[in-house]
């Protein structure tokens, strides 16, 4: 390490590889038996930081943005991983130390406080060489309980539901037309005219005659033709409308009961 670090102040603290992207957040803190100085760090990875891998200090520095490794991500990512109960073993750290190629120190290694308390680190930096414990928040609050209290949640969504069927159809109606029809028709018309006696150039003889006059007449012809009159279009168009949902859920209540101030 480039400075001396205090345990309490890498608790938490973001953790950035060699080319500066960010890794996780420190959980547990590994001293040096022979130093008593931190050599080793668990790294918070993976989903909702449930994967812890070691991570190095040689080399690392911490400043105002994090702590910066000399190792890059991918390293940290397939690195051996064990579990961070308090102890590592010889054969755990001689594998951490061959995987990173690091020289091999001293013996074996022993975890710090995982809550960043720099009193209870501190503490624990004062206890004696070569024990292989863990005093963690837990440890530390051995004389307190707790307990998780759950609830129930509506998860509300929606669904494509098939919700009718519209169809398009035509049918025939016969309905009745009256249409009014200028006709035309010929009638006889009798004009009389006297003759005058400079019109009479031959002599009229008496006898019977007789000439046909041909009339004619209009009358309504009916006939049908087909012709389109009107396209009717059907489609659909989305509305939207809001509509309140219902449910019942379950939580859980967290009462004390307390016996001894009843007593008092």
């Amino acid at each position: 390490m480039t400075r001396t670090m205090r345990p309490q102040d890498l608790v938490e603290s973001p953790v950035v590889d060699n080319h500066g992207s960010k890794i996780g957040k420190v959980g547990t803190v590994y001293l040096s038996d022979d130093t008593r100085q931190p050599e080793w760090v668990t790294v918070k990875t993976g989903l909702f930081g449930q994967k812890e891998s070691f991570v190095p200090l040689r080399g690392a520095d911490l400043d105002d943005e994090g702590l910066h490794v000399r190792v890059d991500k991918e390293k940290v990512a397939d690195s051996p991983h064990f579990d961070a109960d308090g102890h590592l073993s010889q054969q755990e750290c001689m594998r951490l130390y061959e995987y990173y190629g690091i020289p091999v120190q001293g013996g074996g290694r022993r975890p710090m406080d995982t809550t960043g308390r720099a009193d209870q680190a501190q503490a624990g930096m004062a206890g004696t060489a070569g024990r292989h414990e863990r005093t963690d928040h837990a440890a530390a609050m051995d004389d307190q309980q707790e307990m998780v209290r759950s609830e129930e949640r509506l998860k509300v969504g929606t669904e494509e539901t098939e919700s009718g069927r519209v169809r398009l159809r035509k049918y025939v109606v016969t309905e009745e037309q009256q249409v009014t029809v200028p006709v035309s028709h010929e009638e006889v018309r009798i004009e009389r005219e006297p003759i005058r006696d400079g019109d009479r150039s031959t002599a009229a003889t008496i006898g019977e005659e007789e000439h046909d006059v041909v009339l004619h007449a209009e009358k309504p012809v009916v006939d049908k033709e087909t012709v389109a009159v009107e396209r009717v279009r059907m489609g659909t168009e989305r509305v939207t409308e809001e509509q309140t949902v219902s449910g019942e859920i379950r939580k859980e209540q967290i009462d004390v009961d307390d016996d001894t101030k009843r007593n008092r």
